[in-house]
Parts: structure tokens; C-alpha cells; sequence
């Protein structure tokens, strides 16, 4: 997309998104330019990004009957370009129904969102990283945090299986808690047992519960804010891998005693240590994170496979790869002051040695199947220390499915068929590992 004023013409990282482009109101010297508003709905979260080229100040409060969210921002002036803000909200938003902007006083302009339930807002600013530059975030989270149990349940409604998924919403692991943000409270399913009450049974491996089925978290890598790699032709790492993960979770969904479960099913932004959690909560054996990886020499190709390393990565460029992904929260935007206390909690070396010893025997796997259909950039798994392979009781590798900065590896992203290929050999790895190891090491 070109933007239509010159002084806009630059890359926007806006794509699956509702894209607003907001010129400069002329005679306002000291008015921020507003490069650009973004929104994302999804059922967990909407979020709308305010983009400027200088940082802002902003205040809001919530009201009730009805419910919403004021939102004042200092340093811009009204214009008729933000009042098209209103026509931008989507009819399907899970939590906006309609946006009115008015000018509270001068330099100041308010954001009243009109909402569909009560909501938890979280508003914060970003500083300028990559192509972006200042942003506002506005976050709007139910107040009654979703369970991914629950979202797990209502995916397999008719499933045979039900019976057996719906089990573990009745205790879930105390430890790992439902993501959720500073204002939400936990749903009534995820409440904690009173004092005195029985403990719940131990916890045992999967392979010696008759009948529970292997359940995958499939997480696809980066979404919303974050684009992740992006190729030559335009082609964006979040898509991608997204496409992947839909299709292997249908692959994943049609084998007997197997079931997956997607960290995020749509376009938007999951925070790495929020991907850990919802792993744990809905009890997944295996954590599968994927992704399409970059370089800056076009000529880099190959699939590779990795799994943590808690005492350093086995090369710079191992190392370089790591920081790329483990800064996605910086990209999609996390709101930090809460994201740190959460980050304390869940992903301080919380692997153990043995979930390790799981995450590469599986991550074999998966890379001698890949291999079959592309050629690998290392014919051994990698490590390194990624933020979201970090569940203590999960075995988790990290899939590369191929260099998207590479063009000729880049086209075959794009097409369907080798899409489907990649899913495929994920799950012929991931069977040939539960067939070999029937029994899963579950610690914790």
C-alpha cells in the first residue's frame, strides 16, 4: 500500500489489519503527525495502535451503563482524517461497538469507545523499534479472563474425545495460570480450591491414562504488531506460519487419540511467556512453535529444528537468531510494567534437563521427516535459548520451516502444496517420537 502524502512514504507493517493512514492538519506545527491506526480483533483481546512520529502522553478511565473506555490524548488536534477512526471499527469486534472523537480541550483530544461488555484496559506506549515509530497501544481485555481450556473444549464440542478434554478443566495445574492482566479475574472454572480441600490426584504421564488423547500446542510464530520475517515479494512470516499451523492441526485433529491446540488462530499478537502459559494450562505433551526464518544474504536456505539451551547457543549466528525471536514482544508491544512480573514467574530456566533430553529426541524427529521434502540448514537439532521453548514440563522445539529470504524458498511458502508438505512431515515426526516413546517424561 502507498500511503497517499510523500512525507509517509515508507514501509507500514499493517497488513490483515484495519489501516488508517492520518496526514499532518496543516497550520499545526506543534500537533504530532499521526502516521498511521491499526486495529486487531480477537476473541481474546482488541487491540487499536495509535502510530505518531512523536511520543505522547495519554490518560483514560472507564464508565459504566454503559460501559467505556475515555481515552485523552495530549499533543494532537482534532482533524477530519481521525474522525474516519469511527467507520474503522469492525462490526465483529468482539468488544467495540463504535468509536466517538471529539476535541476535550485544546491540544487534547478524547476517544470514547462504545463497548460491548465490561473490559480490563491496559494503555501504553511503545518507543520506536524496527519500522514503527512512537506508539499508543490500547488493549481492551474482557474483565472474566478466557480460559484456553475452555477455548479447547468448545473447539472439540462434538469430538468423541470431550469427555476425556473436559476432565482437566476440573484442575488445572496451580502453576500455571491463565494468562490474564492486571483489572481481569479469573474465570469461575479457574478458581482456586478452598482451604482444606482434598489436593487433587498426582499427575501422571500421558501414555498410562488410557484413553486421554496426545494433545499438541501448535504455536504459530509472531501475529498482529509483529510480522516476523518478510520476504522479498512482500511475503509475511506471521501468515505463513499460520497457514502451516491450520493445516497441521487438521492433520493433527484427524489421527486417532490426537488432538491440537493453537496458541493463536487468527492475526494478532500472543506474548511469548502468554504462548508458555496457555501451553501448560490446557496440559499440551508437546509444544511445537513455527516459524520461517531470515538472513541477510538471499542465498541462506534450508529447514532446521530447535530446542532450548540453557548454557549458551551453539553458534553466533544460533545466538543472533535467538535475540531476533525472543525480541517479538518489543515488535508486537507488551505492555512491560505487568509483562516483567509475569516473565519473573514463568521463564526464569524453569526447563528442566530432562524436558530438554524430550524436546531434542522429538526435534530428531521432525528434522529426519523434514528432510525428506526440503533440504536442512544443519542435519542436527540446534540450540539456543528461546523464551518460548521454556515450559518445565513440556518437551518444545522450535520448527525453521524454511528461509523466507530466500526467493525460491520464499515461493514455495506461498504455495499450498508445500504448506501441506511441511505439515505433514511435522506430523509423521511427531508420531514416529510417540511411537517410540509412548511414555512422556511429564515433570513438575
Amino acid at each position: 500500500m502507498t500511503p497517499p502524502a510523500a512525507p509517509l512514504r515508507r514501509k507500514l507493517i499493517a497488513g490483515g489489519c484495519t489501516l488508517l493512514l492520518l496526514p499532518l492538519v496543516p497550520g499545526l506545527a506543534r500537533a504530532a503527525t499521526i502516521v498511521a491506526v491499526r486495529t486487531w480483533p480477537a476473541d481474546e483481546y482488541t487491540r487499536v495502535t495509535l502510530e505518531m512520529d512523536t511520543e505522547l502522553k495519554a490518560e483514560h478511565f472507564t464508565l459504566d451503563n454503559p460501559h467505556r473506555l475515555v481515552v485523552d490524548i495530549e499533543g494532537v488536534q482534532l482533524s477530519t482524517a481521525i474522525n474516519d477512526l469511527v467507520s474503522k471499527i469492525r462490526p465483529n469486534d468482539p468488544y467495540i461497538s463504535a468509536v466517538r472523537v471529539g476535541q476535550n480541550r485544546p491540544n487534547v483530544v478524547r476517544l470514547v469507545f462504545d463497548l460491548k461488555q465490561d473490559v480490563a484496559p491496559q494503555v501504553f506506549t511503545l518507543k520506536p523499534i524496527g519500522e514503527y515509530k512512537y506508539r499508543l497501544v490500547l488493549d481492551l481485555y474482557p474483565k472474566i479472563a478466557q480460559d484456553p481450556l475452555m477455548a479447547l473444549l468448545k473447539d472439540t464440542e462434538n469430538d468423541p474425545l470431550a469427555g476425556i478434554l473436559e476432565s482437566l478443566a476440573q484442575g488445572g495445574p496451580s502453576e500455571a495460570p491463565i494468562p490474564s492482566v492486571e483489572g481481569q479475574k479469573l474465570p469461575p472454572t479457574a478458581r482456586k480450591p478452598p482451604e482444606g480441600a482434598p489436593p487433587p490426584p498426582p499427575r501422571t504421564a500421558p501414555g498410562l491414562r488410557p484413553g486421554r488423547p496426545i494433545l499438541v500446542a501448535l504455536d504459530p510464530g509472531h501475529g498482529g504488531e509483529d510480522p516476523g520475517a518478510i520476504g522479498k515479494r512482500g511475503t509475511r512470516e506471521k501468515d505463513i506460519v499460520l497457514q502451516i499451523a491450520l493445516r497441521l492441526k487438521k492433520l493433527i485433529d484427524a489421527q486417532p487419540g490426537m488432538r491440537a491446540y493453537l496458541t493463536r488462530d487468527r492475526d494478532y499478537f500472543v506474548p511469548l511467556n502468554v504462548r508458555v502459559q496457555k501451553a501448560r494450562r490446557v496440559q499440551a505433551d508437546l509444544f511445537i512453535s513455527i516459524h520461517a526464518d531470515a538472513w541477510i544474504k538471499p542465498t541462506a536456505r534450508g529447514s532446521s529444528v530447535w530446542a532450548l539451551s540453557q548454557h549458551g547457543a551453539t553458534s553466533s549466528a544460533a545466538r543472533w537468531l535467538a535475540k531476533k525471536e525472543n525480541d517479538a514482544d518489543l515488535i508486537g508491544g507488551v505492555n512491560l510494567g505487568a509483562h516483567n512480573a509475569q516473565v519473573a514467574k514463568v521463564l526464569l530456566d524453569l526447563s528442566t534437563g530432562a524436558q530438554i533430553n524430550d524436546s531434542i529426541r522429538v526435534g530428531t524427529q521432525v528434522l529426519k521427516e523434514i528432510g525428506k521434502i526440503n533440504k536442512l540448514h544443519k542435519n542436527r537439532i540446534e540450540r539456543a535459548g528461546f523464551a518460548v521453548l521454556k515450559a518445565p514440563d513440556i518437551p518444545s522445539i522450535l520448527i525453521e520451516t524454511a528461509f523466507i529470504s530466500n526467493p525460491q524458498e520464499e515461493q514455495l511458502l506461498r504455495t499450498p502444496a508445500h504448506q501441506q508438505r511441511i505439515a505433514h512431515a511435522v506430523l509423521s515426526g511427531i508420531q514416529d517420537y510417540f511411537s517410540a516413546h509412548p511414555a512422556l517424561a511429564r515433570r513438575g
